[in-house]
């Protein structure tokens, strides 16, 4: 059976000796109040949350969802499971405290995101869009729905669902077919068929309030012309909605979560925003949405690690290439062997190396809100545009690296369902799809985030690191790190121009070239604050030292940069070789 125990004090760790966070927040106005001490003890009650939902990840991917006439029930145990993740306000940690949200900063939120992604990601997943229907209809809807709306989704009493997908048309939206007609009331009636709707369906809540986006009868095409509308399960005098789950989907992974089909037949809609400015609105919970996937691949990374590390602990076979023999029959432990220990140690890497990265991205979402500075709230907000898709991709991608990687450890047990690993890959492997493609998210990264502004917001986040690449054994090859990064973004730049298909050939390598960079600047950050004598957050991170007088952080950074960072020199290449001997083959050879 799988174990999770939650990070609380490498998440310290990371949060105020490596980030001040304290700092930080006494800056901004509506966290001046917020203490160590105080987000401390969240951080704990998370944890304990957490931990107590873990048992039924595995239960939920045997005893599934079940569909009957439109009505999903959710698995065995989850009822009174999400009645305590709502009970406790967990979905309204981050939101606005003139609703009913608790007005918590998102460097701090995410990182709780991580420990229920990892405790029970088919669980947490029946709640996780709440956060960000309440983020859009927080910043696009009139006062009237977010009286209304808001209080309810913060309480976890209702739940938010996103309808985008329709089956012709995938990441082109606008391709869709949805329509929205005008009635007499003011109101639209819905009609179309929208599928992979997470959560659009279940029994865990009151109501399901979904986010459609649909096109008005005089809607100029293409992405032009669509709107965005609320739809509510139950309406506001308690009738029901004519839209219902037509099916739900039968999966290779998240098993325990249920993905509709939806309906949606004369459904009452309400319009959020402007007519024709739908997409607009719809990505303000599109892009909470892709950072929280990125951190799902992070907390899955994390719970396969764990196991993993337990496993090798206590599996005895082989013996050790040097050292003393043991007695005839016995064996050591499988960590005496270096390519575990390479697999372990990658898997820690990046989970560690994610957190960092995920409150760093946390951070600036909180500066472009409340910096004090409006210059210093553009610059982070900038900042935050670009890191999104790294975030979604780059951390969805070394989840299904790591949970490979664990499941490798175990050997064949890996294979069979009983211990969990199996699992763990098939879940995470949904990470990389939805929520925008992985190769989408890095086509966006290079095509509008690089390539669209000459580099600047890139060039901004190079330079952040170059001011603090530092004078340790890590600051020669962080330094090449950046500058390769550099180098392919101005390649790119100078080579689109005559060539229409390079960022499309190099986005990917482009996208894992930039994250692996910036990862080694947060492990230098982090054995740095680790060999701090003020590190005395995280027992983990500062104390243990190796026979060299290093503690586990300095040693991890090593690993980092003896046997992972060097994958740059290779990308480096791969985008300087451009694009045709991608382009050079004919459709009709395919």
């Amino acid at each position: 059976m799988l174990i999770y125990r939650p990070p609380v004090d490498d998440t310290a760790f990371v949060l105020f000796d490596v980030f001040n966070a304290d700092a930080q927040w006494a800056r901004m106005s509506p966290f001046a109040e917020l203490d160590k001490e105080l987000a401390t003890a969240v951080l704990g009650e998370a944890g304990k949350l957490a931990e107590g939902v873990a048992p039924l990840y595995q239960s939920s991917d045997v005893e599934k969802p079940r569909w009957k006439d439109g009505a999903v029930s959710a698995p065995p145990g989850f009822k009174a499971a999400f009645a305590d993740l709502a009970g406790g306000g967990w979905f309204g940690v981050s939101g606005n405290p003139e609703h009913g949200g608790q007005g918590l900063p998102k460097m701090l939120t995410v990182l709780l995101e991580e420990m229920f992604w990892a405790a029970n990601t088919n669980l947490y997943l029946y709640g996780a869009l709440t956060t960000g229907a309440a983020l859009c209809l927080d910043a696009h809807a009139d006062e009237e729905i977010k009286r209304r709306y808001l209080p309810p989704l913060y309480e976890g009493r209702w739940t938010g669902a996103m309808a985008l997908t329709e089956s012709h048309a995938g990441t082109d939206l606008g391709l869709i077919r949805t329509r929205a007609r005008p009635t007499a009331n003011g109101a639209y009636a819905l009609t179309g068929t929208k599928i992979f709707i997470t959560s659009g369906e279940h029994d865990l809540a009151e109501n399901i309030v979904h986010l459609v986006l649909a096109k008005l009868p005089d809607a100029p095409s293409g992405n032009r012309g669509i709107s965005l509308f609320l739809a509510p399960k139950f309406l506001p005098d308690g009738t029901r909605n004519s839209f219902a789950s037509g099916s739900i989907e039968h999966k290779m992974g998240i098993r325990g979560s249920a993905t509709s089909v939806i309906n949606y037949d004369g459904a009452t809609g309400y319009l959020i925003g402007q007519p024709n400015q739908g997409l607009a609105c719809m990505f303000t919970m599109m892009n909470h949405a892709r950072l929280s996937v990125g951190i799902q691949g992070l907390g899955l990374t994390e719970l396969a690690y764990q196991n993993a590390a337990a496993y090798a602990r206590e599996r005895l076979q082989g013996r050790a290439p040097a050292g003393p023999k043991n007695a005839a029959g016995s064996a050591d432990s499988i960590l005496v062997h270096a390519d575990v220990r390479r697999m372990l140690l990658t898997q820690r890497a990046f989970a560690e190396g994610g957190r960092a990265f995920g409150a760093y991205v946390g951070l600036h979402i909180d500066l472009a809100e409340h910096a004090p500075d409006a210059a210093e709230r553009q610059a982070a907000q900038r900042r935050v545009d670009l890191l999104t898709p790294v975030a979604k991709a780059f951390l969805t991608d070394r989840g299904m690296e790591c949970a490979v990687l664990a499941q490798q450890i175990y050997g064949g047990h890996g294979y069979i369902v009983e211990h969990g690993m199996e699992q763990i890959v098939r879940d995470v492997r949904i990470t990389q799809i939805y929520e925008g493609a992985n190769g989408i998210q890095a086509l966006d990264f290079t095509a509008r985030k690089v390539l669209r502004d000459g580099g600047l917001a890139l060039g901004d986040l190079l330079e952040e690191i170059r001011a603090d690449v530092g004078t340790d054994e890590f600051a020669a090859p962080l330094a090449a790190a950046v500058d390769a990064v550099e180098a392919s973004a101005r390649r790119l730049i100078a080579g689109s121009a005559d060539d229409p298909d390079l960022p499309g050939a190099a986005s990917t390598d482009f996208l894992e070239l930039t994250g692996l960079a910036t990862f080694a600047w947060l492990w230098a950050k982090m054995a740095r604050a680790a060999s701090s004598p003020s590190a005395a957050s995280s027992p983990s991170a500062a104390s243990s030292p190796s026979a060299a007088g290093d503690g586990p952080k300095r040693e991890l950074a090593r690993f980092f940069y003896a046997k992972l960072l060097p994958k740059t020199l290779a990308l480096e290449q791969t985008i300087a070789a451009g694009s045709a001997s991608v382009m050079a083959l004919q459709e009709d050879a395919f």
